[in-house]
């Protein structure tokens, strides 16, 4: 159950003992209202549990892992709750945001943008955790010093980029087919100017690859 008035309830299904609820809320770091979803475990009704945030894909949004990947019965037999937020910014009007696939919404990239244009909306990355993960914390019975994160394609990305950049926040962090080195594909190079800028030296500390190269030349 959420406790935060900052979170509305849209939906709830039971489901293997536990709950699915999907919820909104107004992000002061996106400057727009998000949904997210939310597997509450049976568990969850006496205790605290351990919580794994999901990271989607390209032209996904929060309800995509919930209902088609079959998840939700093994979560409900280990006690796990599960945080499937949105992949881009919803609600919002920029100029090109919705012209093609895999840039603007659905194609949030989990990064944080610098290119003015963007920048007072596309934060996913301090979205996913910041903002959201302070709200999961505060707003349901999640065991938050028990956070995992786990992501595909996209989001396989976001879900690295994200633990190794926070390593005292995610005890464990998972891929599935992750996008590396977004850069070397023709819609990485398009994202990350499109939100970054042309300078690929500030890429850097927004990709997994490059970024662990640093820390490992830094150790």
């Amino acid at each position: 159950m959420a406790n935060s008035n900052n979170v509305q309830l849209l939906s709830s299904s039971k489901c293997f003992g536990g709950f699915v609820n999907r919820y909104s809320h107004d992000s002061s770091t996106l400057s727009c209202l998000m949904k997210f979803h939310v597997f509450i475990p049976p568990q969850a009704t006496n205790h605290r549990v351990p919580v794994v945030f999901w990271l989607s894909g390209l032209t996904c949004t929060d309800e995509n892992f919930i209902w088609k990947a079959s998840a939700l019965k093994s979560a409900s037999e280990l006690g796990l709750m599960l945080i499937c937020p949105d992949t881009s910014p919803r609600g919002v009007e920029i100029e090109g945001q919705r012209d093609s696939w895999d840039f603007g919404e659905g194609a949030g990239f989990y990064i944080t943008a610098t290119v003015e244009k963007w920048a007072k909306h596309y934060n996913m990355f301090d979205y996913v955790t910041k903002e959201l993960y302070d709200l999961v914390a505060a707003s349901f019975s999640a065991d938050i010093t028990k956070a995992s994160i786990f992501g595909h394609s996209m989001g396989g990305h976001g879900a690295l980029i994200c633990a190794l950049k926070n390593p005292t926040k995610y005890k464990s962090v998972s891929a599935f087919a992750p996008i590396c080195n977004p850069i070397n594909c023709a819609w990485g190079v398009k994202a990350f100017t499109g939100y970054l800028g042309e300078d690929q030296e500030k890429w850097k500390v927004s990709i997994f690859n490059d970024y662990l190269m640093i820390l490992i030349s830094n150790f």
